[in-house]
């Protein structure tokens, strides 16, 4: 097996090497995956958490999965509510709200699911979107049409990355990746 190409980043003070994938025919992108890496969950959720300091918000909202380690760590530092906004509807989940997005990662359609036990913490709120990486924007989109729907304001929105040369001057972001054209 050869080894991967790898794109070295540096976040939150620490360094870490992105393994390269490709997406579409010539795009490769950096894959950034912080489940199981406490100590960058930890940096980029303080780091954030700082940049968020002057935003007054109620609640913290997420898409599962690779940012719910993120969320919790953000919720217990800003003492703030987080909600996740699920990608498959259990029935336990009631008259839940939905959106479609586009994963670049996953390469197709998704639903978001907020739960209907959930839509209390939304309804007149002030939201702060949460997210690993934003490539496309797709499922930001989607997070914000569910928001809207559940009657909530997104105050803010951060990541830990954007990706691409797309105009992010919105997003309280750490750092940028670049999209890979061959």
């Amino acid at each position: 097996m050869s080894e991967r190409e790898t794109y070295t980043v540096e976040v939150a003070g620490l360094t870490r090497h992105l393994p390269l994938f490709e997406v579409a025919p010539g795009v490769r992108i950096a894959i950034f995956n912080m489940l199981g890496d406490t100590h960058v969950v930890k940096g980029a959720a303080a780091v954030l958490a700082e940049k968020l300091a002057h935003i007054e918000a109620d609640v913290l909202v997420t898409a599962e999965a690779k940012s719910i380690p993120l969320i919790y760590e953000m919720s217990a530092l800003m003492g703030l509510p987080y909600v996740v906004l699920r990608k498959g509807y259990k029935s336990y989940m009631g008259e839940a709200i939905s959106a479609e997005t586009e994963s670049i990662t996953t390469g197709h359609k998704q639903t978001l699911y907020l739960d209907e036990k959930d839509q209390q913490y939304i309804r007149g709120k002030r939201v702060v979107i949460v997210d690993d990486v934003i490539s496309t924007g797709s499922t930001l989109l989607g997070m914000e049409n569910v928001i809207v729907t559940a009657e909530g304001k997104t105050v803010a929105i951060a990541a830990v990355f954007t990706e691409g040369d797309a105009d992010w001057s919105n997003i309280i972001a750490l750092r940028n990746l670049p999209v890979f054209l061959d």
